[in-house]
């Protein structure tokens, strides 16, 4: 039997469907649609409930408020059992470090990051986190005065010293590529990308966030070019970084550019919320219909 565009979408869409989630996400037309990558939710493990109603897969967290690297294992411990109840299980953390313990500049703290990370990425691997998300636009903004290929050349032995920390845990850590208001350093995916190539570590990886990419007019084109060093995105729409479906903007363009360098990672909505409760069935929704839609261009 023929599937019709509209028929597939309608049974694509987990909210008013009849199939369960993984289904829905993995479906296929006989044209050979790519699956929906799996679609995550940037929320506290106390929103569990809603988030899976709404159909997401997993939760990101916040490394300082979830893997708490600089607490001791007794504030750990009771966080890692709320998470080990929860059906939807926490795989990705963002805001890796404070802002005060810079990564770049004449005040690098490159000791005190490894330490922290060694406990962040030890936790990670208690708790299943696969992803720690390496944006931290204070700790890494480059001082006034200071050298930009100082300080690339900083981050870049950084993450050579992260790397086999983040490999012994089996964790990747991202790099994601900031816009230019909020940090002065790694604005681009192309930008994030070279530093990846060079730092060349499997366990370093990098990230899209397609909200940063759309606010400095960064189109699809360095995720073709860069594409094969993709573990991870981001996504929430530009204006006011509202969650996909609040404004109608589209995403194809950016998904086409996915299935082309045969993207396997996940989707994490990272927005800022009003009303989350009706707000992240309707982002689930947009995202996997634009995905769809993109497949069928």
């Amino acid at each position: 039997m023929k599937t019709s565009r509209r028929d597939f979408i309608k049974t694509s869409a987990v909210i008013g469907g009849s199939l369960t989630v993984s289904e829905s996400l993995f479906a296929r037309v006989a044209g050979g649609v790519k699956p929906t990558p799996e679609i995550g939710i940037c929320t506290g493990v106390d929103n569990y409930a809603l988030a899976q109603k709404a159909g997401y897969a997993f939760l990101e967290e916040g490394v300082r408020g979830f893997l708490v690297p600089s607490e001791p294992e007794s504030v750990f411990f009771p966080i890692l059992e709320k998470a080990k109840r929860s059906p939807l299980p926490v795989t990705a953390c963002n805001s890796f470090l404070p802002g005060n313990m810079k990564s770049v500049g004449p005040d690098q703290a490159n000791e005190e990051i490894l330490r922290f990370a060694e406990v962040a990425f030890k936790r990670a691997k208690s708790s299943g986190v696969k992803i720690i998300v390496f944006g931290s636009g204070g700790s890494r903004s480059i001082p006034e005065g200071f050298s930009k290929d100082e300080a690339t050349r900083q981050f870049v032995e950084l993450c050579k010293q992260l790397a086999p920390l983040a490999a012994k845990q089996d964790v990747i850590v991202v790099v994601e590529p900031l816009n230019t208001k909020e940090c002065n350093f790694i604005n681009s995916v192309a930008e994030g990308g070279e530093i990846v190539m060079e730092v060349n570590h499997p366990n370093i990886r990098l990230l899209a966030d397609l909200y940063h990419m759309k606010m400095d007019d960064e189109g699809p084109e360095n995720i073709l070019g860069y594409g094969k060093l993709l573990s991870h995105v981001h996504i929430a729409e530009k204006e006011g970084r509202s969650a996909p479906g609040t404004h109608g903007e589209d995403f194809t363009a950016y998904f086409d550019a996915l299935k082309k360098v045969n993207y396997k990672g996940a989707i994490s909505v990272e927005c800022k919320w009003q009303d989350m409760e009706t707000q992240a069935p309707v982002a689930f929704r947009t995202i996997t219909e634009q995905w769809i839609k993109s497949s069928l261009l």
